[in-house]
């Protein structure tokens, strides 16, 4: 019965362990958002998960116990929780949401069982109250005060250094005292300290996403290629419904003159159903087929001249003959004296009036 009664520790034991290898292997895959990261991350998860369960099946913690009736072996599965929490926040395949809230709640479970066992610090023990008391608003600085923030971040520095190097110290442990059930029972408790300081951390951070999130806009899901087409058809008076559809390339006339509205025109009182226009004859929808596909001149380079002359858009005259000196018939007697009066005039208005004489106001 003893040997047998062992057996679901031995399951524990072996599958905490492979889980937390799986855990170790994450931190030498470099991207994070790789299908081989995010596919060992699950599978890391899962088997977390799975040593969560059976630690509740077995009953290894209990409320009514204190921290030194854990055997030391035991001490290692408080962490699965933490453990999960921290591999939940790496998680890029699910919804964000979701994935923040997954792992609040690991991290939550992992509080309140150090405080059932009162393995919490001083310090940690009121962070704990606060975040019970407003978890949606807790924060680990505050939000006013600066040199408070400001000593705060130095003093939860100084302590997570403080775990560290202790941490660092037991685990140069020599080998022959690592089976000391004491030195065993030191290194589970300081790293069990640690992860209580980084939960904390976490779950301001947790906090602090998840109200972006809850501003930020709802989208609405990227539509599937078959409702894409399905509002096309809409937008275009068609649907799978409508007789009018075709899947042809090339739909019938009817369709394309009525933009897919193919029906008939008159009802059957002679009421007409949609706009028509009524043609002469057979012959001028022929024409309008089978023609050219410019448009033809309607006449000729000179009738074209003639109408603008007609219109008035053409003046005569122009070219040399317009701007050219104009010779004087030597036998008109009257012409010349009236040009020659016309040239002395002009010299006698020069000689009277000097060229810059009228310009008097502006002299100095």
């Amino acid at each position: 019965m003893a040997g047998n009664s062992n057996e679901p520790h031995k399951s524990l034991r072996t599958l905490f362990e492979t889980a937390n290898n799986q855990r170790h292997s994450l931190d030498s895959i470099p991207n994070p958002s790789s299908s081989i990261y995010q596919s060992q991350l699950q599978t890391a998860i899962r088997n977390f998960q799975k040593c969560q369960d059976l630690t509740e099946r077995l009953s290894i913690f209990s409320a009514n116990e204190t921290e030194d009736d854990i055997s030391s072996n035991s001490l290692q599965y408080l962490l699965t929780n933490q453990y999960l929490g921290e591999l939940l926040l790496k998680d890029s395949l699910n919804r964000r949401k979701d994935v923040l809230q997954r792992s609040r709640v690991a991290y939550e479970r992992y509080l309140k069982i150090l405080d059932s066992y009162d393995m919490l610090s001083k310090s940690d023990s009121k962070l704990y109250q606060r975040y019970l008391s407003s978890s949606d608003d807790f924060s680990l600085l505050s939000q006013s005060d600066a040199t408070a923030r400001r000593n705060t971040k130095i003093a939860r520095y100084k302590q997570e250094q403080e775990l560290k190097l202790k941490l660092e110290y037991l685990a140069r442990v020599p080998l022959a005292l690592q089976h000391d059930d004491a030195a065993s029972r030191e290194i589970y408790l300081a790293e069990i300290q640690l992860c209580a300081h980084n939960t904390f951390h976490a779950l301001d951070i947790i906090g602090q996403e998840l109200k972006v999130i809850t501003l930020m806009p709802q989208t609405s899901p990227a539509p599937q290629p078959e409702d894409l087409s399905e509002d096309y058809r809409q937008r275009n008076g068609r649907s799978n419904k409508d007789d009018t559809y075709f899947d042809r390339l090339d739909p019938p006339i009817s369709q394309l003159v009525n933009k897919g509205k193919a029906g008939p025109i008159l009802s059957k009182d002679g009421k007409p159903l949609k706009p028509f226009t009524l043609l002469d004859s057979r012959q001028r929808m022929q024409n309008g087929v089978f023609r050219q596909d410019h448009a033809l001149p309607t006449m000729t380079i000179d009738e074209y001249l003639a109408e603008e002359k007609r219109r008035g858009g053409m003046i005569d005259g122009g070219g040399q003959t317009s701007t050219g000196p104009q010779d004087i018939n030597e036998d008109d007697l009257d012409r010349a004296d009236a040009e020659t009066m016309k040239a002395r005039e002009w010299d006698e208005f020069v000689e009277s009036n000097p060229k810059g004489s009228g310009n008097t106001l502006n002299r100095g």
